[in-house]
């Protein structure tokens, strides 16, 4: 794994905002826009290294259910902070009956140096990520203008389709919703969704674009209803589940929930279930049942235990996006607990090339690793100020 500088291509921008990524430019604070799509570096990979990463990824989402299950069996819902019983045990339906609900796509973030040590868990965002536009289409046209012949860790398109094509005998009859908030201010959400709708539209399905405050309820059918008051039977929502729930229409969801057993009207994707590896809580619970495993940090959440003295660490609140919330503990430091849930994390500085600190997300569609985008940050927390670099396998 390097980095390298190169010249970005004459009028990136235009080309980037055609290919789907109409968000190329961030606002910081003192108002100045700076680079999102950050093509005057790229990072280049060994087919070995990508290998060994997407080995990895399959482990750690196998392992990621094995803790779901766990979650489960032994009721610990609590320690995600599901404490509504209703909620927990719909969640467990949901998981039991996952085989019979349509699930897509999720992306683990990594950090992996490519010094020879291994790729470490920072957290699993299952439910609602981001950044799969620009790491499925732009990168990849990218590729193809600065290293023809190259290849890259990218199969995000075609896993895609091919997701909705095997899954679409679990969906109900009529078109699948795809939302996004109105709250969007850059435009993310909804260019994710639309490109996943466009997916789905290749696989052969019927869809249709709502947004999330467009939905309404049909009083006398007790039913989800789009716009036009057609009824919404599945609905893909970029959307997370702990707002769906507790939102004003929050009883709604959990009356029509349909877990695949029938008896609902509502067919979510993500299931409920993903409520299970979308929360950072996961993060504890995998130490706890694979203590010691090479692609785990060491993660409490009772506090940070020998974490403060031992390396440092960071506290994460259980539910967040983007690293809201975050702060990091510097080695030595007194231990400190959070006044609200939280998961305890060793500190794992992210790697640091030419000054930018880097995370890899590395996607997978269907429990199978299908992608990688990377992030820049200027600091240890990969935020909304974070910038996407392209790659290449050389």
């Amino acid at each position: 794994m390097e980095r390298h500088s190169i010249e970005p291509r004459p009028d990136w921008q235009r080309i980037v905002e055609e290919q789907g990524c109409v968000y190329p430019l961030t606002r910081f604070p003192d108002g100045s826009l700076r680079p999102y799509w950050d093509e005057s570096a790229y990072y280049s990979f060994t087919l070995p290294e990508v290998e060994a990463l997407e080995e990895v990824v399959e482990e750690l989402h196998a392992m990621c259910l094995a803790a779901a299950a766990h979650i489960v069996e032994r009721d610990r819902f609590a320690d995600l902070g599901i404490t509504d019983p209703r909620l927990a045990a719909l969640v467990a339906e949901s998981w039991r009956r996952r085989a019979e609900l349509p699930s897509v796509y999720g992306r683990f973030d990594l950090r992996y140096d490519g010094t020879g040590g291994p790729a470490k868990l920072l957290e699993y965002n299952a439910d609602t990520p981001t950044s799969l536009v620009e790491a499925a289409s732009p990168q990849w046209f990218w590729m193809e203008d600065r290293f023809p012949g190259a290849d890259q860790w990218n199969s995000l398109h075609e896993r895609l389709v091919a997701a909705w094509q095997r899954q679409a005998p679990l969906l109900p009859p009529g078109p699948v919703h795809f939302v996004h908030s109105e709250g969007d201010e850059i435009g993310e959400d909804l260019m994710t969704v639309a490109y996943l709708r466009e997916t789905a539209q290749q696989a052969g399905l019927a869809t249709e674009a709502l947004s999330v405050e467009q939905i309404g309820w049909d009083r006398l059918t007790g039913r989800f209803v789009d716009d036009r008051l057609r009824f919404i039977r599945s609905c893909f929502k970029l959307y997370p589940w702990e707002w769906l729930v507790t939102d004003r229409f929050g009883p709604h969801v959990l009356d029509t929930l349909d877990n695949g057993g029938g008896t609902g009207s509502t067919c979510w994707i993500e299931p409920a279930w993903k409520m299970l590896l979308s929360n950072k809580a996961l993060l504890a619970i995998l130490w706890e049942l694979y203590p010691g495993h090479p692609n785990l940090l060491p993660a409490y959440l009772d506090g940070p235990r020998e974490l403060a003295a031992a390396g440092g660490y960071v506290a994460k609140p259980l539910l967040g996006r983007e690293g809201a919330g975050v702060t990091v503990h510097e080695p030595g430091a007194a231990p400190a607990l959070r006044p609200e849930p939280c998961c305890y994390q060793q500190l794992a500085p992210l790697p640091d090339f030419d000054g930018n600190r880097v995370v890899l997300g590395a996607w997978v569609v269907e429990g199978e690793a299908a992608g990688l985008g990377i992030r820049e940050s200027d600091g240890l927390v990969t935020d909304g100020y974070a910038r996407f670099l392209p790659h290449v396998i050389l």
